[in-house]
């Protein structure tokens, strides 16, 4: 990368993640909560929490309302990451995270967020294309909030373009249709995110290789998809490279997306190839999914775990 302007993350929609800790969930009874947490939340703000950790200058952008907006400003201020959250009206929504120790599985029960007008979003643009001239790389990631057009991630990536910064778009639906059109640098999809975006389902290899190619086709330049336990695959125009997951027992897919974005953009930043790439995204989103709640990899742990990933070269022609 030319530049070494700090990393913009976008989360448009963020949201104060509560989570709570139960022996075993009860449906439909009494349950009493073992452990609580709160932390700002969101794709975005995931991912610059992890890229904080790693040591990489970023910027925390989006919407906040109300307390629970300024709660996540605190956080965010305590963590050491600088924010531009713009204030809109209302209250800042709360995702619900219920861990159930026993079977070690999370349900997440996620609040719509506050609506958004035209005028604050034509704000937001403004003041985003003038960052966007030094940033280096640009995160746009999680769900768009009421009131946004699902093509918004779409004029953000146009803007970001413009102002010669790579994007990284980790989006869904019609707000990942829409994006994919402004031709960001990346995308990291899950598989069924991939699945919804061509409206077909991939149950092999090959198929979501020749997938990614399409979109490579259109000027994308990397695509990362992940596909939970069976691992990632990182396609380029030249490779398509298989990482599998090294054992771990498994505390929280919380995270774990986001942490894979955050190492994507670490390995762009520190312009590591290819097999590289797809050794750290994968490390990333394994130790955060050994973690419990919240908990996301450290940057030694990423490291220290570089060498138990397994990789392989897929055939591409």
């Amino acid at each position: 990368m030319r530049r070494t302007g700090p990393v913009l993350t976008v989360t448009l929609n963020p949201a104060i993640d509560k989570t709570v800790t139960l022996p075993a969930f009860e449906y439909g009874g009494l349950n009493r909560v073992q452990q609580m947490r709160v932390d700002a939340g969101g794709k975005g703000i995931n991912v610059a929490k992890v890229l904080n950790s790693f040591g990489i200058p970023v910027e925390a952008w989006g919407f906040a309302a109300g307390h629970q907006g300024n709660v996540i400003r605190e956080k965010l201020n305590a963590a050491g990451i600088p924010s531009k959250l713009l204030e809109t009206p209302g209250e800042t929504r709360v995702n619900l995270k219920i861990v159930d120790e026993s079977t070690k599985e999370t349900t997440e029960l996620n609040e719509p967020g506050v609506p958004v007008d035209e005028e604050t979003l034509r704000r937001f643009e403004n003041e985003f294309k003038q960052a966007a001239e030094q940033a280096s790389v640009v995160v746009l990631g999680g769900s768009l909030p009421p009131g946004a057009p699902p093509d918004y991630y779409r004029r953000l990536i146009e803007l970001a373009n413009e102002q010669g910064a790579a994007v990284i778009l980790d989006a869904d639906g019609e707000a990942l249709a829409a994006g994919v059109k402004a031709v960001p640098y990346a995308i990291k999809p899950n598989i069924h995110e991939l699945e919804r975006l061509v409206q077909q389902k991939l149950d092999s290899t090959e198929a979501i290789i020749r997938t990614a190619r399409t979109l490579i086709d259109r000027g994308i330049t990397c695509v990362l998809v992940s596909m939970g336990g069976e691992g990632s695959l990182l396609i380029t125009a030249e490779q398509a490279i298989a990482a599998k997951p090294f054992p771990i027992t498994p505390q929280s897919t919380v995270g774990a997306g986001d942490s894979m974005v955050a190492a994507l953009v670490y390995g762009i930043l520190q312009e590591l190839d290819a097999e590289a790439i797809a050794r750290w995204t994968s490390a990333a989103g394994t130790v955060t999914a050994s973690k419990p709640g919240t908990q996301v990899c450290t940057l030694d742990e990423v490291k220290e775990s570089l060498s138990k990933v397994p990789i392989t070269h897929e055939l591409t022609s």
